[in-house]
């Protein structure tokens, strides 16, 4: 057996015991521990961004830059946003154990529903550190256990961090193993990981296309995918401009490396003479390069012609795809052929055709004249995110405490037997 193959199979294995041991685990435990870790982040705040430091001069000397690169660091602001997502799920109720739908029978048989972990989670994923301490945080809040395989630009973040959380789990009288991080940067790691589903419950991907197909090809055991964000704007007839303005240059430009940015804007022709050129100086003046369709040039003649590969692209950058629609049935159809699932947002003022576009429209979150990048866990009231999942099963949008659940049947009895 190789090394790579035993070394995952050691914390499979160990994942598993744990998970046994976190099914009873109190919620003041898992509490207790959440909230040890924020304070161990305070108490090695050096010690982490140091860490942090490494792993950033190593990816500028492998040619990392821009959003990629942003994403890997972490600074005081970062790890004092960590620490309150901490203390918030710690402060969230508790949901395993928790027993609903409860009827009884002609039997009289009493049948129910209890809310239960998952069990072990694989949470493969790149770049941000921050994801690690978030889905630990989430996974143990949900009575799991969790193996983390970050990328290999974040080692010794990710290492440092995990070892803070096994410090705060044991303090707590919880298994250090419910919170493990495989040690190896081989891609090798990810395969083994994906076979083991004798051990492992489910796999979240959270990455490029290049990590999600992987997955998706060779995992055995069922997957909650976090795959693209192709995110579109859709300005209908009769919009308030300057509402759509604001949105678009929010969802672009706030963040544009991150999955909930906006990556392309669909105009009634109606408006596409008046906010087209709008749009070009507001976001031009923020150096965001606009892609437009061969209708949309003659208002954008500075603009960059999109060719084919810009529709359905993720493109993480301050580069934006324009088109201009005939009317709302060719802008969904649009939406349907290049969205991802993830967030489509429409800017309108007319009532019957926003019910439409959220009757119509298939994603996590439709959203009616508010920015795509509200579609997050913490903005969403989850209080933190494992990852935004684009698949319908088991669970579709921000995957938080109740997501990292299931229920089971349950039955209360007085000796009934089946006839």
């Amino acid at each position: 057996m190789s090394d790579v193959r035993q070394t995952v199979l050691e914390l499979a294995r160990a994942a598993r015991q744990a998970a046994r041991a976190m099914q009873a685990a109190s919620g003041a435990a898992k509490e207790e521990a959440l909230l040890r870790l924020a304070g161990l982040l305070d108490e090695r705040e050096e010690e982490i961004l140091a860490a942090n430091a490494a792993d950033l001069n190593a990816a500028r000397a492998s040619g990392l830059s821009g959003p990629k690169l942003g994403r890997l660091g972490l600074d005081g602001r970062t790890l004092a946003d960590l620490k309150k997502g901490l203390a918030q799920v710690a402060q969230m109720p508790d949901p395993v154990g928790e027993i609903s739908e409860m009827r009884t029978l002609a039997n009289g048989l009493q049948v129910g529903r209890m809310r239960i972990p998952l069990g072990v989670i694989g949470f493969i994923y790149e770049s941000r550190p921050g994801a690690t301490v978030e889905a630990a945080a989430l996974s143990l809040k949900a009575g799991n256990a969790i193996i983390l395989r970050g990328g290999k630009e974040a080692i010794n973040s990710n290492k440092l961090l995990v070892g803070l959380f096994q410090e705060a789990l044991a303090a707590a009288g919880l298994p250090r193993e419910a919170v493990q991080l495989v040690p190896l940067s081989d891609r090798a790691a990810v395969l083994e990981m994906l076979k083991l589903d004798e051990y492992i419950d489910v796999i979240i991907p959270r990455g490029g296309e290049g990590l999600i197909n992987l997955v998706a090809e060779n995992a055995r055991m069922p997957v909650l995918y976090h795959a693209k964000g192709v995110n579109h704007l859709y300005v209908d007839e009769g919009a308030d401009l300057e509402m759509a303005l604001e949105i678009a240059y929010n969802g672009k430009v706030q963040r544009p490396g991150v999955c909930n940015a906006l990556e392309a804007v669909l105009v009634h022709q109606s408006l596409a003479e008046r906010f087209l050129p709008l749009l070009r100086e507001r976001l031009g003046a923020a150096g965001v390069e606009l892609r437009a369709h061969e209708n949309a040039l003659p208002y954008l003649p500075e603009a960059r012609p999109a060719g084919p590969d810009d529709w359905g692209r993720e493109f993480l950058d301050l580069i934006l795809a324009v088109r201009v629609v005939r009317d709302m049935d060719e802008a969904l159809d649009h939406i349907a052929r290049y969205g991802s699932h993830h967030t489509e947002v429409i800017v309108t003022e007319n009532y019957a055709r926003a019910l439409r576009f959220l009757r119509e429209v298939d994603a996590s979150l439709v959203l009616v004249n508010a920015s795509p990048r509200f579609n997050d866990g913490f903005q969403l009231g989850l209080g933190a995110e494992i990852g935004i999942s684009t698949s319908k099963l088991h669970a579709y949008g921000p995957m938080g405490v109740r997501e990292l659940t299931t229920t089971k049947f349950v039955g209360l009895g007085e000796g009934q037997v089946r006839g």
